[in-house]
């Protein structure tokens, strides 16, 4: 459930901002989970030997290596304003299929 995005869709200025926008990289959402009768998913983004992995629906990352503070920022403002959409996501992920094909 890989998916190609651009950090060119995050509307924030910084003076990163040029070397940013050009950053292609691969996120992937996890299945909806629960514990203690709340729910969330994961998503990870990989950009060649960088990789953060995001909470929502908290929008924080819980993991990163590589990636810099400011790129760290967009990362979750990109969660935070694409929430909806990755809820979706997290919620048509059929792991039972993906193991039957």
């Amino acid at each position: 459930m890989g998916e190609k995005m651009n950090l060119v869709n995050v509307d924030i200025p910084t003076k990163e901002e040029d070397k940013l926008l050009d950053m292609e990289m691969d996120m992937a959402v996890s299945p909806v989970c629960v514990k203690d009768g709340k729910q969330y998913a994961f998503v990870t983004f990989t950009s060649g030997e960088k990789m953060a992995e995001g909470r929502i629906p908290e929008c924080v990352l819980v993991a990163n290596k590589g990636f810099s503070e400011e790129e760290a920022v967009l990362l979750e403002t990109y969660m935070k304003r694409e929430l909806t959409k990755l809820k979706k996501m997290a919620s048509s992920v059929n792991v039972l299929g993906a193991f039957m094909k």
